[in-house]
């Protein structure tokens, strides 16, 4: 019978007492989960937005967990060898962890989870580096938007060309909001709020999944 993997005793580097104890109490908390759900999926998130992942975290939160944190935390948690994973071959998926990531504990049916996440997006605003899919021009003449007058020197300042005309904003010239696989700057990304264009989607796309002592990898 395989050695049992529960309340292992987990080694952290030397570092200040409250520091190392956040970071057990951390570690801890990930193999609560581990004994509570029966399947821990690694996800990668596109164009975070902490209120989109706290809208599904009190959503699931009846029968999941979500998990954001260091990558090195959640590897010394899961195991990063045979000897050293909490449940059996969980160190395959420790090896998948890289970059921006966070793990998902479940009871949910694999069925539920992957139906779930193919058809999940929320649209939001984009930000500054963002990469939009399309080319967005704005024709020269009155500018379309709920724009009062107010807002001319703010528009100009953003690099709009603008000027007022008997109370009406005007585009002295046509202007390209944004080009299609051209990283948007910080003023662009205010400009796209303002005329609300949301362009950007958070989403998780899942990378694998551990369940019945088996990682299978979903991308």
């Amino acid at each position: 019978m395989p050695k049992s993997k529960r309340n292992r005793v987990i080694s952290l580097t030397k570092v200040d007492k409250k520091i190392r104890g956040d970071k057990e109490k951390i570690v801890n908390e990930l193999h609560e989960y581990l004994e509570n759900y029966s399947s821990v999926y690694l996800f990668e998130i596109e164009n975070m937005r902490n209120n989109k992942l706290k809208e599904l975290r009190l959503n699931w939160t009846s029968d999941s967990r979500f998990f954001l944190g260091k990558n090195s935390l959640m590897e010394i948690a899961l195991g990063r060898t045979p000897e050293t994973e909490a449940k059996q071959n969980i160190h395959k998926l420790t090896k998948m962890i890289s970059g921006e990531c966070g793990l998902l504990f479940t009871n949910k049916t694999k069925d539920q989870v992957l139906k779930f996440f193919e058809e999940y997006n929320e649209e939001d605003y984009a930000r500054g580096g963002f990469e939009p899919e399309e080319t967005i021009i704005l024709p020269q003449g009155p500018l379309i938007g709920p724009f009062s007058h107010a807002q001319e020197p703010y528009l100009r300042k953003l690099g709009l060309p603008t000027s007022l005309q008997e109370g009406v904003i005007n585009l002295t010239t046509q202007y390209c909001l944004c080009k299609a696989g051209q990283a948007i700057t910080v003023e662009q990304a205010k400009l796209l709020k303002l005329m609300d264009m949301k362009m950007a989607k958070f989403r998780i796309q899942l990378r694998a999944v551990w369940q019945n002592d088996q990682v299978t990898t979903l991308q």
